[in-house]
């Protein structure tokens, strides 16, 4: 008998420690899975955004609206495209003109220091700052409920002009894949060049 109850009591002590259940496990369970991670349940926020793979393993769509972090996605893969067109055409010799003769000799991996040496940093920068300043109005106005969609500026809308809502859906598909892709590619390309010191192909 002794025994007994020294056994229940510590059951019972055990138990006290236990989590008590609140559904989620099972929720969890039967909840619809990522297409891009299986083990992780589907961001439901980015459902309907063209290009939505279920790829959100901080799940950041759940803190941040889905119309900024797709505007921040499209525009840092433009940016990207641009970049990596940018970086290897320096590379294989192309300047625009009036290009400062002090740089001309810099490759795209080593032109930051020859651009501080020159004094260039700074227009830079403030170029940038006006870009980064004007974007934001439209940017604030969508997240006010404008309509406006991310990434949106108006910008060569006259190519859509005519074409069925499944035409539009596929170059806007077309537009994040590369976009996505370009970051990568980006990426890789200034890793490869600083690794190697070697122009293209940067092996």
């Amino acid at each position: 008998m002794m025994k007994l109850a020294v056994l229940a009591a510590a059951a019972g002590s055990a138990a006290a420690f236990a989590p008590a259940s609140n559904g989620r496990a099972a929720t969890s369970l039967t909840a619809e899975k990522s297409k891009a991670i299986p083990f992780l349940p589907n961001p439901e926020n980015c459902e309907g955004y063209v290009g939505n793979l279920g790829f959100d393993p901080l799940s950041i769509s759940e803190y941040f609206p889905v119309d900024y972090l797709r505007e921040a996605e499209l525009k840092h893969g433009r940016m990207c495209q641009l970049a990596w067109l940018g970086y290897v055409a320096v590379d294989l010799g192309f300047r625009v003109p009036g290009y400062p003769e002090a740089m001309s000799g810099a490759t795209s991996a080593t032109v930051h220091d020859a651009a501080v040496e020159f004094g260039a940093m700074g227009n830079i920068l403030v170029w940038i700052a006006i870009a980064e300043m004007t974007s934001w109005i439209g940017v604030s106005q969508m997240l006010q409920g404008s309509g406006r969609e991310p990434g949106d500026f108006g910008f060569a809308k006259q190519y859509l002009e005519g074409k069925s809502e499944a035409q539009i859906e596929k170059i806007k598909l077309q537009e994040i894949n590369h976009c996505r892709a370009a970051m990568l590619a980006f990426s890789g390309v200034v890793t490869q060049s600083v690794l190697f010191e070697k122009g293209f192909p940067y092996f």
